[in-house]
């Protein structure tokens, strides 16, 4: 009897040791977390951008588009300035009929450039769209990198620097852009050595995009033969024009040159009268001095008889 409480006894006696150590142990690892403090880190999405060759190589493919568009922005501008310089400068010489028609032209000129500018740069346009699908598979995967690491280094939170938020200070040992572009470069080359299956999926994305850029380019081509067609339009209704004013012109000369004419004639047949009103007759004074010679004889043939 005496053994079995002394039993007890000592089970008691363990069991309060191993209370008293595990609450002294969780005393530590609470000072332990209080000491450490929270564990903050940063990416700036924009230098990883910058320094991924595949996110490079495609920007300078989107940014010579982009040029190109906005060199065809500023083509149809032009021409639509050139229009409404030319109906300023001829609106006297045209018709209404005309002026109204360049009107129109002009209108639906003006239309289809912002509706090209809206297509290319607009909300939902294809820069939007094709800088959407270079940037989102990088962004996912630097997702995926930040969690892992994360996960990995203990940290509590990152944050993107180039993001809306308002990083007053960033001390660079919390920035952990290189670690996870190194993370990207090695995923790049494991891709590199992957199977064949892995290479088929590569192959198969990039049919995909190519389909993408192949639809890009015919929806440009597609714009480019339409805009040929109203150049083509344009030109053979300037022609109806140019016609038309020629043989305007050519009315509007005759017009002209016949008031000249009977203007000229008057003021010849103005001259002319004041010049015989001027000079008298030379033919008339003539005739009678012959008069008078012929009785001034007759009368001396008179007297002779």
């Amino acid at each position: 009897m005496a053994r079995y409480f002394l039993n007890i006894q000592l089970t008691t006696m363990k069991t309060k040791k191993l209370l008293f150590i595990t609450l002294t142990l969780l005393c530590f690892s609470f000072v332990a977390n209080a000491q450490r403090g929270v564990r903050i880190g940063y990416i700036d999405m924009e230098y990883i951008l910058e320094n991924v060759p595949e996110y490079k190589e495609a920007s300078t493919q989107l940014e010579g588009k982009v040029q190109r568009w906005k060199k065809d922005i500023e083509k149809k501008n032009d021409q639509v300035e050139l229009l409404k310089i030319n109906l300023s400068t001829e609106r006297v010489l045209l018709t209404t009929e005309l002026i109204e028609e360049r009107e129109e032209d002009i209108k639906v000129l003006e239309d289809e450039m912002l509706k090209y500018q809206q297509d290319r740069f607009g909300p939902n346009g294809d820069l939007f769209l094709q800088r959407r699908q270079l940037v989102q598979p990088i962004q996912d995967q630097v997702f995926n990198i930040v969690q892992e690491i994360a996960e990995n280094k203990k940290y509590d939170f990152i944050f993107d620097k180039s993001a809306d938020i308002v990083m007053l200070f960033s001390a660079d040992r919390h920035d952990i852009s290189d670690i996870v572009l190194r993370s990207i470069n090695r995923s790049a080359k494991r891709e590199e050595v992957s199977s064949k299956r892995d290479k088929k999926e590569v192959e198969r994305k990039e049919d995909l995009s190519l389909e993408e850029d192949k639809a890009v380019t015919e929806r440009e081509q597609a714009i480019e033969e339409k805009k040929d067609a109203r150049e083509k339009d344009m030109e053979d209704r300037k022609k109806v024009r140019d016609s038309i004013r020629a043989v305007k012109r050519a009315e509007y000369d005759a017009r002209k040159q016949k008031l000249l004419d009977e203007r000229q004639r008057k003021k010849d047949s103005i001259l002319e009268a004041r010049a015989n009103r001027n000079n008298p007759n030379p033919t008339n004074n003539e005739g009678d001095n012959d008069g008078e010679e012929g009785d001034g004889s007759n009368d001396n043939g008179s007297n002779d008889r």
